[in-house]
């Protein structure tokens, strides 16, 4: 099978494009990853999110091993074929959602015992479980197991989640093996505090992995923390190493990361909020269910080509999400994850042209002109 390999392309300041060599297909970076959380992103049929500039999706062990399970996708083909997606997929560990379930977990050096949120069932999640699970799918790209605190925290709560993170990289890694055409992905921790983040990149690059990911941040500090973060956390990483930031985000999240140096981000962001009425454009949010639109006959943005801009008035979108429609919510997640995937091609081609600078500025610009003026 071909191997991986990370190109790294151009850089502007620390802003960097490139392209991850996979197999299945060449991922461009920066890249935004849509979540495909349990084989699918909701309201969109995988070519769909193809049209949209996506090169990767994001699928998630803790929901796949639960429903329909790890061991079902592999007897059917693989995660690929389950949800006719040929090009690349990333896989989380599942060790941020077993987080979120603090009220139905038991955490020891060995792993995670939770109940299922499904139906109560208890399973185990170890680094070692965690690796089957994430082959039995067939990912292109597999996180090793790690445990995210929510901040805020107490720092020695931070550096011993850190270092149990850490104990589980080296698992993760061993577990691993030799996949030739497959990557496996550290995650660095260390919450807000240099040189927790310094000491668990150290250990992660001592390990050796194919990329690295800043986790730990989008959970709950804020931007201006998060952006402080990434003002030193990325440097602790190999330059030729894709870098991932975790669970981000907005728009203006977004492009803060990439002008910190990372190379890759994911979120849930475009198709949540296209299925509960907002609209992301180059001039900021709008809610089609404000009253405003109901006789606008105008696209969300005018300059956007996307089906809900190029075929449809904010009247109709207005109207069908009032009515309860589902095509409401395809339309609007369309339109939003073609907008975050038009972010990260400006974002390519500023940094390839030594301008992202300027690019950031008219970005901003943008964005402070507010929605287009009433009829």
């Amino acid at each position: 099978m071909a191997q991986t390999s990370f190109d790294l392309q151009a850089q502007d300041g620390q802003a960097r494009t490139g392209v991850i060599h996979t197999p299945r297909g060449d991922i461009r970076t920066p890249a935004f990853m849509p979540v495909g959380t349990a084989a699918t992103v909701k309201g969109m049929l995988p070519g769909s999110v193809r049209e949209t500039g996506a090169d990767i999706l994001l699928g998630n062990t803790y929901h796949l091993m639960l429903r329909p399970g790890a061991e079902r996708i592999n007897r059917l083909g693989g995660l690929h074929k389950f949800m006719n997606w040929d090009r690349p997929i990333l896989t989380d560990s599942g060790g941020f959602q077993v987080m979120s379930l603090s009220d139905l977990r038991k955490l020891t050096e060995e792993g995670v015992t939770f109940k299922s949120h499904i139906d109560g069932s208890k399973h185990h999640l170890t680094p070692e479980r965690s690796m089957e699970i994430q082959k039995l799918l067939g990912s292109d790209i597999v996180m090793a197991f790690d445990e995210c605190p929510a901040l805020p925290a107490d720092r020695d709560r931070i550096a011993e989640s850190m270092r149990l993170s850490m104990r589980w990289a080296q698992r993760s890694r061993d577990a691993f093996g030799d996949r030739p055409g497959h990557m496996l992905f550290g995650i660095m921790q260390g919450g807000l505090e240099s040189d927790l983040r310094e000491e668990s990149a150290k250990a992660l690059i001592d390990i050796g992995f194919d990329g690295y990911a800043v986790g730990g941040l989008a959970v709950g500090e804020g931007q201006e923390a998060m952006f402080s973060c990434l003002d030193y956390a990325p440097g602790y990483l190999p330059k030729d190493k894709p870098r991932y930031l975790m669970g981000v985000g907005k728009p203006d999240d977004i492009v803060g990361a990439v002008k910190r140096g990372i190379d890759m981000m994911d979120c849930v962001l475009p198709s949540r909020s296209g299925r509960t009425g907002q609209a992301w454009t180059r001039r900021g949010q709008i809610n089609i269910k404000n009253a405003r639109h109901a006789d606008d006959p105008r696209p969300i943005d005018e300059h956007c080509t996307c089906p809900a801009c190029s075929g449809y008035s904010r009247a109709y979108l207005h109207h069908v999400f009032r009515s309860h429609e589902m095509v409401s919510g395809m339309l609007l997640t369309w339109h939003n994850l073609h907008y975050f995937q038009e972010i990260m091609q400006g974002m390519r081609d500023a940094i390839a042209e030594g301008r992202f600078d300027a690019w950031e500025a008219d970005f901003h610009a943008q964005r402070a002109l507010g929605d287009i003026e009433q009829l």
